[in-house]
């Protein structure tokens, strides 16, 4: 049965009816948050041995360095190559920094407009008459933030389960104005979607007007699987090294939903010309980031084997909310042609599409029973959803009957705006 084959009178009994229930909730007081992607205090325990003194005794890295004083401003050797190892780059092709990835992006398009990309021939973007950037959606509202404050026009381009609709940014980069795009490749935010081969080499590959033309490549959730294992994926720097692009792309990650969010260490990887430009930069900015907390994080996890090992305990908490999630979505929606939604492997959020016009009026009615979702159009450049349709799902906080109780409610509320705008468009 879709909602749209009702006539008018069915639709009016079943929508008085899911305003029953939806008052119910309505009453119970409820208060539930699923605004952000965090990990629960069960997820974040899986790390509480950091604080043991072990992983600092010494003080010392494998290179003698005195891990409590200035110095070694690219990071100390054993974060080096854990996080190398996690990016799938050589030790020569990353720096390790602070806790924050976003800071590092943020930092490099800063650089990037005041003192240009190092690319010869390339003036710094703030001298440019028009700055333009590509933004995937539906997307991390925190990446199209930054270039949005830093003055780009932001265009979007939909993704389409397996990465960008290619043939729309190929054209897009031919003008010279077009100085990057963001991209989380593997287990994108919010769709988990994993990008193709294909598209990771067209992406390498492609002309671009702009000499200095930058990928800058979120691989927040690299490792952040559910199931067996990572998805596999050709690397992005080693197919625009291939592509003849080796300066083209910056990857980064970070350990803040591995171990603690706020309290982790992050990377930036890239070829070694970049690295050395990037460097040059730094060296003005700080005299090295927190090498205490790259010691202990570095002994902590050991190596790549480690990191995954760490994970599957990650996994095995996250897979029974993100099962619980579809089965709801399956049970309550599936068949009333009124919403579509991702069944990702890996990430940290579901992408749903309700029909259009729909998204911002069933978060609000969320709201008003005590669940808070992100936004409608936050996933949107200048956060606007021209659909009106996309919502994030973040599942991975709430204990797991809060979960089930917050996405019943939302099924209640798809249902009434989806059976409101039915009844609206029959009307006119």
């Amino acid at each position: 049965m879709q909602y749209k084959d009702l006539d008018k009178k069915t639709l009016k009994g079943l929508l008085d009816a899911e305003y029953k229930i939806f008052n119910s909730y309505k009453n119970l007081g409820l208060s539930y948050d699923m605004t952000r992607g965090k990990p629960c205090r069960i997820q974040l325990d899986l790390s509480n041995e950091l604080e043991n003194q072990k992983y600092l005794k010494g003080f010392s890295s494998i290179s003698d360095q005195e891990v409590r004083n200035y110095g070694v401003l690219d990071g100390i050797p054993e974060a080096k190559k854990l996080m190398a190892e996690m990016l799938g780059v050589g030790t020569e092709e990353i720096v390790v920094g602070g806790n924050s990835s976003l800071n590092l992006m943020y930092d490099l398009l800063v650089r990037f407009m005041l003192f240009g990309t190092g690319t010869e021939g390339c003036r710094p973007w703030v001298k440019e008459e028009k700055l333009k950037w590509i933004c995937l959606v539906p997307g991390y509202d925190r990446h199209f933030l930054i270039t949005e404050k830093l003055g780009f026009e932001l265009i979007a381009v939909p993704l389409q389960g397996d990465g960008p609709d290619m043939d729309m940014v190929e054209e897009l980069v031919k003008d010279p104005c077009v100085k990057g795009i963001w991209m989380i490749p593997k287990y994108s935010n919010p769709t988990g979607e994993v990008f193709s081969d294909e598209k990771i080499r067209r992406l390498a590959a492609m002309e671009t007007g702009a000499k200095d033309f930058r990928i800058m490549c979120d691989d927040a959730y690299t490792v952040h699987f559910l199931r067996e294992a990572p998805a596999k994926q050709l690397n992005m720097l080693e197919a625009c090294k291939e592509a003849g692009n080796p300066d083209r792309v910056f990857l980064f990650c970070s350990t803040s939903k591995i171990t603690f969010p706020g309290s982790g260490i992050s990377a930036v990887g890239a070829s070694e010309k970049n690295i050395k430009y990037l460097l040059s930069c730094l060296t003005v900015q700080t005299i090295c980031y927190d090498k205490v907390n790259q010691l202990r994080h570095a002994r902590f996890l050991k190596d790549y084997d480690g990191i995954i090992a760490h994970m599957k305990k990650h996994a095995e908490i996250l897979l029974p909310k993100f099962e619980a999630v579809n089965n709801i979505l399956a049970k309550e929606l599936g068949g009333l042609g009124i919403l579509k939604w991702t069944k990702p492997d890996g990430g940290y959020f579901i992408s749903i599409d309700t029909l259009p016009g729909c998204a911002s009026a069933v978060v609000a009615k969320a709201k008003e029973c005590g669940v808070k979702f992100t936004p409608a159009g936050a996933t949107f450049p200048y956060r606007q959803d021209p659909n009106d349709s996309n919502i994030r799902i973040a599942p991975t906080l709430p204990p797991i009957q809060e979960l089930e109780a917050a996405i019943n409610i939302l099924c209640v509320c798809v249902k009434i705006c989806s059976m409101e705008k039915l009844l609206e468009n029959c009307e006119e």
